[in-house]
């Protein structure tokens, strides 16, 4: 039997059912080095947090996170709130010898993403470890995408595309939410989405973005909230061109106006001898087109053989894996390096060079597009 490790989780709604399934499932289906136990809940709200504790199966719960933090049962926080609190409970947690799983995008702004860089760094030192969930890294599809990029079967990268296309704000009259207030999402589509397809272009190809040209737009500019209506602070959508330090060049757009479009995150590499495409909306599946002079067009892979990045784990080849399924690969990931003492990734320091691009998108885009170079892309 491997040996327990406590998990405290701050957050309970969307992000928090999926960590919670994920972290009471990966030591079934994964051979990790720990296993763990959800000894407590964080939320703000004593009565739905106990609900939400119930449900999800969390031994305890408690309504200040800084006392989640400092129980002796807890040795990993797990950040599921909204990015305002992200930076104060990461440098807590980790000064506390806490280990620190936090929701993406890593901050609200490039001094807090820094400051969690530099502190998950000193607690490295330590054996403390952290990472960021981008968990679109764990759909097999991708993590394979990756793979064949490495291995140069389709040649030097030239173009990237990436897409990350929702619908949920299309009616004007949809309700506030707090993803519609800067102060506390940092901003709006570009970094609900944005912020991962700028992760997976990066992942995928191996490299890193250099400067972006970029516009954004908020076409509804106020929407219900209560017997009121409440300012949205945000964008929309945003849109921009970028270069990678290759010289591969790429176009980005993330909107939540995409009428018809429900998560439909999307990437496409193509290189100097072949091509490679990814719809999440079809996850299961990668698309590959290699230049070996014998036929034209893509071929598509079922993502579901044993060999297949993560798969051998789960079900028989044919039978498909779902959202879910990433979060459950991204917490085998953190807890197979917590146990190896080394350090997961994706780590802070890539959180805080994702920002650093959503930074200079937004920089860009207040400078009438601007061309705006990424600082410190290494």
């Amino acid at each position: 039997m491997t040996e327990e490790i406590g998990v405290g989780m701050v957050g309970h709604a969307f992000m928090g059912a999926v960590h919670s399934h994920a972290w009471r499932s990966v030591h079934r289906f994964f051979d990790v080095p720990l296993t763990p136990r959800l000894a407590a809940l964080g939320g703000r709200d004593a009565a739905r947090t106990k609900e939400a504790s119930a449900k999800y199966g969390w031994a305890a719960t408690e309504t200040d996170w800084r006392a989640l933090v400092a129980r002796d049962d807890v040795h990993v926080v797990d950040i599921c709130t909204p990015g305002d609190t992200h930076a104060e409970i990461a440098l807590a947690a980790l000064a506390a010898g806490k280990h620190v799983l936090c929701e993406k995008p890593l901050a609200n702004s490039v001094a807090e993403a820094e400051a969690m860089a530099a502190a998950a760094e000193d607690a490295a030192r330590r054996g403390v470890r952290s990472m960021v969930a981008f968990n679109y890294r764990r759909v097999p599809a991708i993590a394979l995408a990756r793979a064949i990029v490495a291995e140069g079967r389709i040649g030097d990268v030239r173009h990237v595309r990436a897409v990350y296309l929702q619908d949920w704000l299309s009616d004007p009259e949809a309700p506030m939410t707090w993803r519609l207030r800067r102060e506390l999402a940092g901003s709006g589509a570009l970094g609900d989405l944005g912020a991962h397809i700028v992760d997976a272009a990066q992942y995928v190809t191996g490299d890193l973005i250099t400067g972006v040209s970029a516009t954004t737009e908020t076409f509804v500019t106020s929407r219900p909230d209560g017997d009121g209506r409440g300012e949205v602070t945000v964008d929309d959508a945003a849109v921009f061109l970028a270069r990678f330090s290759s010289g591969a060049l790429a176009t980005f757009e993330a909107t939540r106006y995409a009428s018809g479009r429900k998560n439909a995150m999307r990437l496409e590499v193509n290189g100097s001898r072949g091509s490679l495409a990814f719809d999440f909306e079809s996850m299961n599946e990668l698309s590959v087109f290699e230049a070996d002079g014998r036929e034209a067009g893509f071929r598509r892979i079922l993502v579901t053989e044993p060999d297949h990045p993560y798969l051998a784990a789960w079900w028989p080849p044919g039978h498909l894996l779902g959202y879910e399924h990433t979060f459950t690969h991204e917490i085998a990931d953190f807890l197979t390096a917590i146990g190896d003492g080394a350090d997961p990734s994706p780590g802070f320091a890539e959180g805080l060079r994702v920002q650093r691009v959503l930074a200079a998108v937004e920089e860009s885009a207040a400078r009438q597009s601007t061309w705006t170079t990424i600082g410190d892309a290494r």
